[in-house]
């Protein structure tokens, strides 16, 4: 029984490996670039959202990769001032250099004012359209 036990933990550890990192490798000099959207408002989906960019962050270092949030449609909770909980961990990732962005569509159409946003937010006039450019740019998209 020990030896199938043993056997089984063998043949699990040997499937184990780490990310190979494509070229160039990122760098201070050349970061791997993120855009990340959220549309969803619930709290899993914004929890998940946050604790997707964090685990990015952990894994290449701050120094190593650029994160940027935009948030449109529902997801917009993720950046009012009035989520306290949620609140808190956009200001620690803001901490590390993740730059969260507001849809001014989005604020528009359900009447949420600049006030209403957690402090160095950007606003811009299309959600969409920012996850679109920063692409086009060559920034990887994640939608968690």
């Amino acid at each position: 029984m020990k030896r199938i036990a043993f056997f089984i933990l063998l043949s699990s550890s040997l499937l184990i490996a780490d990310v190979r990192f494509a070229e160039p490798l990122p760098s201070i000099e050349k970061p791997r670039e993120v855009v990340m959207g959220i549309s969803l408002g619930d709290d899993e989906s914004i929890h998940h959202g946050l604790s997707t960019a964090n685990n990015v962050l952990k894994f290449y270092g701050p120094e190593k990769v650029h994160i940027r949030i935009v948030a449109y449609y529902h997801g917009i909770r993720t950046l009012l001032k009035s989520n306290k909980k949620i609140a808190v961990r956009v200001r620690a990732l803001q901490q590390y250099g993740v730059e969260f962005v507001a849809c001014g569509n989005t604020m528009e159409t359900k009447k949420i004012p600049p006030s209403a946003l957690i402090e160095d937010v950007e606003i811009v006039s299309a959600g969409i359209a920012e996850v679109i450019e920063r692409s086009v740019e060559g920034a990887f998209y994640i939608q968690p």
